[in-house]
């Protein structure tokens, strides 16, 4: 068998039990990856080495998926696409299993610690280019933007989270009077104001919050709506947008200003279809 070429059920086979590991671990489940390479080898006929080396490709890939992955098997890129191919297999199969549920993950938003906010992505900070040129290669064929879109639990426990912190925020800066006055508009209102929590500055100055929620890297691309750039360019000095990335394991996040286009490439995606 070639060394260096793994057949879709050897990818396939992995890819399963790196899950079950990944599931562990977010969990705060012991799981023992000895014994997991141990069982792969004698079922695939893979050296110990090989399997480890696998393992951290699928760690590579998941950047791109926009997912987290476990820590002990750090990222090692220029994998083939076959094994990208079989995590979107897995993901198919396994529609809810994606990431540990919004609760499990964070059990009181309330009480959560501050949020950690820090340097957008530059140029400056970019890893390798062809690291990046991979994952977002992944990123663009598997959708990764319009999955976080449709993960509904995912974008509700974000903005929970955002909204907590923005109340906390202002409490500890004695404005507790503010603090009472935070809205979270999405879940109050519904879609449609083109932000999702209202909330203030410590002067006072009303504060237009859109949240974007992604269990993967910080640099995981996310969908923006016209109408949530409409109401971002109108309210320039009131609207901001926070990106939230790695939720699922300890959630960071970062604070984007109008415009938008100063900070990323805007793409449009689809184009509406009216009747003449």
């Amino acid at each position: 068998m070639n060394a260096e070429h793994w057949s879709d059920p050897e990818n396939d086979a992995i890819v399963a039990v790196y899950f079950d590991m990944l599931k562990d671990e977010l969990a705060g489940r012991a799981y023992n990856k000895a014994m997991n390479n141990r069982r792969l080898q004698q079922s695939l006929g893979r050296s110990k080495g090989s399997i480890e080396f696998k393992n951290c490709n699928i760690s590579a890939a998941l950047i791109g998926f926009g997912l987290p992955y476990i820590g002990g098997y750090q990222p090692r890129f220029n994998f083939q696409m076959a094994l990208a191919e079989a995590v979107s297999r897995w993901l198919a199969r396994n529609p809810m299993s994606e990431t540990v549920s919004a609760a499990e993950m964070h059990p009181g938003f309330a009480e959560a610690p501050p949020l950690f906010f820090g340097v957008p992505p530059t140029m400056q900070n970019a890893p390798p280019p062809a690291e990046l040129s991979q994952i977002e290669a992944i990123a663009r064929r598997f959708d990764v933007a319009g999955r976080d879109e449709r993960n509904r639990s995912l974008g509700k426990a974000g903005e929970e989270r955002v909204f907590h912190h923005e109340r906390a925020h202002l409490a500890a800066s004695g404005r507790r009077d503010l603090a009472a006055k935070v809205r979270w508009v999405s879940e109050e209102d519904g879609d449609g104001a083109g932000y999702d929590i209202a909330s203030f500055a410590p002067d006072g100055l009303p504060r237009q919050i859109e949240v974007k929620t992604t269990n993967g890297w910080v640099r995981t691309p996310f969908y923006i709506s016209r109408n949530e750039l409409e109401v971002a360019e109108a309210r320039r000095h009131e609207w901001s947008l926070v990106r939230l990335f790695d939720f699922s394991r300890n959630a960071r996040a970062f604070e984007l200003r109008p415009p938008l286009e100063a900070h990323v490439s805007l793409t449009a995606t689809q184009s509406q279809a009216a009747f003449n």
